[in-house]
């Protein structure tokens, strides 16, 4: 039995459906895959990239509130946003393109 996306603290049933298009659909497999690389695909299918929603699951994967995040620890998860959001959003790429991507069929573009 999978425990709900939802069930993390700060995720709720918006969080779950991005997951779930992204081809997460478990508390378990999102805490084995960890934020960095459950955002990039959340990014990968059509989610756009927002600093808070990927602070807010690093907060909760850690059992924290999300408004915990601050100073030096937010200015390090800034960066590591960043390099998520270059790695994985394209802005020329439609939505389309991209669920083609995260499943394969088309060349990730450089």
């Amino acid at each position: 039995m999978s425990t709900p996306i939802s069930s993390i603290r700060n995720l709720g049933p918006a969080y779950e459906q991005s997951c779930a298009r992204a081809g997460i659909h478990s508390a378990e497999e999102l805490h084995a895959l960890g934020p960095d690389e459950a955002y990039g695909r959340l990014l990968a299918t059509g989610s756009k990239p927002h600093f808070i929603a990927y602070y807010v699951l690093v907060m909760g994967l850690q059992g924290r509130p999300w408004n915990d995040c601050k100073g030096d620890e937010k200015k390090a998860l800034r960066k590591r946003f960043d390099a998520i959001k270059a790695a994985h959003h394209d802005v020329d790429r439609s939505a389309f393109e991209a669920a083609l991507d995260a499943i394969g069929v088309i060349e990730r573009r450089a």
